[in-house]
């Protein structure tokens, strides 16, 4: 068999695959074999060991308990799925996750943090989507700092445009104004809807973030279709501070934006009911 060789420098997608087949090998171990332990075919980890699929946290996780790792692969795949995120994004995710303090103005899409599976999706169908299924997964991967022991303290704050443009139709959008709802009685996490009554406001220019860290400058960071701006600039920070303490204090209450949202869920993206009753999309 002709096996494709792998430089484990030129990406951490090739250093995952170099690492699975060494460790595999040195376990005495066949593609099939591993597999019949991971639940998934051999087939599938050929293909990773060769870079030519992106492994996913469970199956990482499962490689681990197999292969006695502790761990090590479980590690890498969150390096592997950042590196599939675009080039000029890498950069603020790896800071993003590192944050304590993370404040956002969102005018087109909810922020990528609070995206549901399906949303992320149909806002990815919309862009690049070339890899749709690793970009998908690479996402929301992202949403993993969420749940760490420390997660930071999110402030997001929704153009009321974000909660009518429908992504993915309405049992998508329901689903996603179902997920911001959850969040009502999260410390960590609050949702503000800044509503089209406010007109003119200080972010006109269009979505923007502050990331702010224990042991690193603040940041902003902005972006357009293909390619991101970031900057610890203290002039520019304080100036998109200010931007967004302004926002906040003309956004709805968290109460309010609450309620805003799920009068949306109910009145633009309610179940319809079928010829027989049986509710549907």
């Amino acid at each position: 068999m002709n096996i494709r060789k792998l430089d484990p420098s030129a990406s951490p997608l090739d250093y995952y695959g170099y690492e699975l087949r060494r460790t595999r090998e040195a376990a005495g171990l066949t593609l099939a074999q591993l597999g019949s332990i991971v639940f998934c075919t051999g087939s599938l980890v050929g293909q990773i060991e060769t870079a030519l699929k992106v492994p996913q946290r469970a199956f990482s996780e499962r490689v681990d308990a197999a292969l006695g790792t502790d761990g090590t692969f479980s590690r890498l795949v969150g390096l592997v799925l950042r590196s599939q995120l675009p080039s000029w994004f890498q950069p603020y995710a790896e800071l993003e996750a590192r944050a304590t303090h993370i404040a956002t103005y969102q005018s087109q899409v909810v922020y990528g943090l609070l995206q549901t599976p399906a949303y992320a999706r149909a806002v990815l169908e919309a862009g690049w989507s070339e890899t749709l299924d690793d970009q998908v997964a690479a996402r929301l991967d992202r949403q993993r700092i969420l749940t760490r022991e420390k997660p930071p303290l999110i402030w997001v704050i929704l153009d009321e445009a974000v909660l009518l443009r429908p992504f993915g139709g309405r049992e998508v959008m329901r689903g996603q104004l179902t997920h911001l709802l959850s969040f009502q009685d999260c410390r960590e996490v609050r949702v503000q809807v800044l509503p089209f009554s406010v007109g003119q406001h200080p972010a006109t220019a269009g979505s923007f973030n502050i990331l702010r860290f224990e042991d690193h400058p603040s940041i902003t960071y902005s972006e357009n279709y293909d390619s991101g701006y970031m900057t610890a600039n203290p002039d520019v920070v304080e100036d998109c501070s200010h931007r967004y303490d302004h926002l906040q204090a003309a956004a709805l209450s968290i109460e309010d934006s609450a309620a805003l949202i799920a009068r949306v869920r109910e009145e633009r993206y309610a179940e319809q009911s079928g010829p027989d009753g049986s509710a549907v999309a």
